[in-house]
């Protein structure tokens, strides 16, 4: 069997940057297990999977380790694919995911326009099991859905942070998000989540539905500007809407191949 697979940069305007993404467009769905061994064998952050299912398209996502709940940088990337190489003629794109509900995508020339559900959080103590996974304290801390997020004092900490793997895969979540008011955007932020078999996340669009709802009512706005501050970096827009979030980026294709199973 063979089976079309699709590698692509997100939340960036050209390769080598953003946050790499592999798609698989299937016909049917595979066993969990195959899909699994062709998340792990890729070994990047993202696998997504989509089936068409009548006008929507069903999706899900896989790391290298796990299957996750909600995948912004994988579903961009899966609706560049769909908008450029699958033949979707429409400038909007609806996938389902059983795990997180109706995401639709929207493309406005190379621009392409998430809307997600927000997520929701709650003031957590700073525990010595929070303290200890940075060499610096976060000023607060915070527990949505499936990851953490310590809000640090500025920029410059975010840039220079150590992270303390072994400390942060002992946290009960996905992982952790940091983050910081920018310099020269309203919020940076940072991804880690050995837990979930990525140290780091380059892009994580997912951790904009914490970060846009949070720093929306910190800032007093609802359009944001968004740096994340991985090695390979990526820039996002954010726009608030109350139960749902736009997260906006572009898309580069690395790579187009073939897997036999």
């Amino acid at each position: 069997m063979r089976q079309k697979i699709y590698q692509i940069d997100a939340f960036t305007d050209k390769v080598f940057s953003g946050n790499p993404a592999a798609v698989c467009p299937l016909e049917t769905w595979l066993e969990d297990a195959i899909l699994q061994n062709i998340a792990m064998e890729n070994n990047l952050a993202e696998t997504a999977f989509y089936v068409k299912q009548g006008h929507q398209y069903e999706i899900r996502w896989f790391t290298p380790e796990v299957e996750v709940d909600l995948c912004g940088h994988a579903t961009l990337a899966a609706a560049f694919v769909l908008f450029n190489y699958e033949n979707h003629t429409e400038n909007k794109i609806d996938f389902y995911s059983p795990r997180s509900g109706v995401l639709t995508v929207t493309k406005n020339e190379q621009l392409l326009t998430l809307n997600f559900p927000v997520d929701t959080i709650e003031a957590v103590p700073l525990s010595n099991e929070i303290t200890r996974c940075f060499d610096l304290e976060p000023q607060w801390a915070y527990k949505g859905k499936t990851d953490y997020l310590f809000v640090f004092e500025n920029e410059n900490d975010i840039r220079t942070i150590t992270p303390r793997y072994s400390e942060i895969s002992k946290l009960n979540g996905r992982g952790v998000i940091i983050t910081a008011k920018g310099n020269a955007v309203d919020l940076v932020s940072r991804f880690f989540a050995p837990q979930s078999g990525i140290n780091e996340d380059p892009v994580t669009g997912s951790a904009h539905t914490t970060l846009t709802p949070y720093w929306s009512k910190q800032l007093g706005k609802t359009q944001l500007t968004a740096l994340q501050l991985s090695k390979r970096g990526g820039y996002l827009q954010c726009n608030y809407l109350n139960e749902r979030v736009e997260i906006c980026g572009q898309c580069k294709l690395y790579l187009i191949g073939e897997i036999y199973l």
